[in-house]
């Protein structure tokens, strides 16, 4: 069964398990380029669904491109825009793998809403002005957002400030130096000290909030969205449970296992309902850091690198489906001969 937790991937496959065709449409990418990005539509539901990574993803920028600083989510307003226009009444948004960390000033912006400076003077969100924002205009923001009902699919749990903040955890993986890391935690205080203030909303400590660079925080303040865990809205709609249903082995898989898998990777959603039905969890990944003993908390097994001996990151990637195939059968050849012999579980 395809698996996704609000990441690259989640909208489309969504879009699938709920009869949404695809709807193409112009935004803005994360470094303010052209991009043409999917929205998934259900006209008879009158149901939306994007992704945030289409437009304002880390997998669209090479790592020497890397801009923690400047790139904006103005694209995921763009979408949601989009989406209004084909008449979206519910939207589900997706939003894992971002190469932002603009508190979702940029979706905002896009949507009307306006930030100005200690001089009264208009901010633009590309300009990396989240510490110099002092008051938020939200008279324009589009009507419509209104009657919209807003999900957020979370990939993971983080708030938006602190040691497990948008910025600390996440902003370093987008090419951030320490001192950038630093600096935007601050931006993103400022920004929640204002919001705050301004629209009596404080979303500092939500979980969830600081998801995708605080995009989480952005889109329940700005537009009144809901969090919740994108893993749990996929495996739901996969019907997962009943699959689930006499299973003898659930086998999953992702990229890096660790201790933050914990925090709403799908595959941590995966083994907490094989555990619910007594299954045993195997998580193949393609690195197993130290701390993914804790892993076992949620469901696994146990977790296995897929890479035989040491191999670069490169070669590793190019050969991932290789990898993944040996390992899976060899995963499968030990379990089905402890199985015959009764003593695997």
């Amino acid at each position: 069964m395809p698996v996704a937790d609000g990441g690259d991937g989640a909208g489309e496959l969504l879009g699938r398990l709920l009869g949404a065709g695809r709807v193409d449409a112009a935004a803005t990418g994360p470094l303010g380029d052209a991009v043409t990005a999917p929205v998934y539509f259900n006209a008879d539901k009158r149901l939306a669904i994007i992704e945030m990574a289409t437009v304002a993803g880390l997998a669209l920028l090479k790592p020497s491109a890397y801009d923690p600083l400047h790139a904006t989510t103005r694209g995921v307003g763009e979408l949601i825009r989009a989406a209004l226009e084909l008449g979206a009444k519910r939207l589900i948004i997706g939003i894992g793998g971002s190469a932002t960390t603009d508190g979702g000033i940029g979706m905002a912006h896009a949507l009307g809403v306006r930030f100005y400076d200690a001089q009264g003077r208009a901010l633009q969100p590309e300009d990396g002005v989240l510490a110099e924002i002092r008051r938020v205009d939200m008279s324009g923001l589009d009507a419509r957002i209104r009657a919209l009902d807003i999900q957020a699919m979370c990939d993971v749990d983080n708030p938006l400030l602190g040691e497990r903040g948008a910025a600390r955890v996440y902003a370093p993986q987008k090419g951030a130096t320490p001192a950038q890391v630093e600096q935007l935690d601050a931006g993103l205080d400022n920004l929640a000290s204002v919001l705050a203030r301004d629209l009596s909303l404080d979303v500092r400590a939500v979980p969830g909030a600081g998801a995708a660079g605080g995009l989480g925080a952005g889109l329940m303040v700005f537009l009144g969205a809901r969090l919740c865990r994108g893993v749990d809205v996929i495996l739901d709609a996969l019907g997962l449970d009943a699959a689930l249903q006499g299973a003898d082995l659930v086998i999953t898989a992702e990229g890096l296992a660790d201790a933050q898998t914990l925090r709403g990777k799908a595959p941590a959603g995966v083994a907490a309902r094989a555990k619910r039905h007594g299954a045993p969890c195997l998580l193949l990944a393609g690195s197993v850091a130290d701390d993914a003993d804790v892993l076992r908390e949620c469901g696994v097994t146990a977790a296995m690198s897929i890479c035989p001996g040491s191999v670069s990151l490169q070669e590793a990637m190019d050969n991932a489906a290789h990898y993944l195939e040996v390992a899976a059968e060899n995963a499968v050849r030990v379990f089905c001969s402890g199985y015959d012999r009764g003593r695997f579980l």
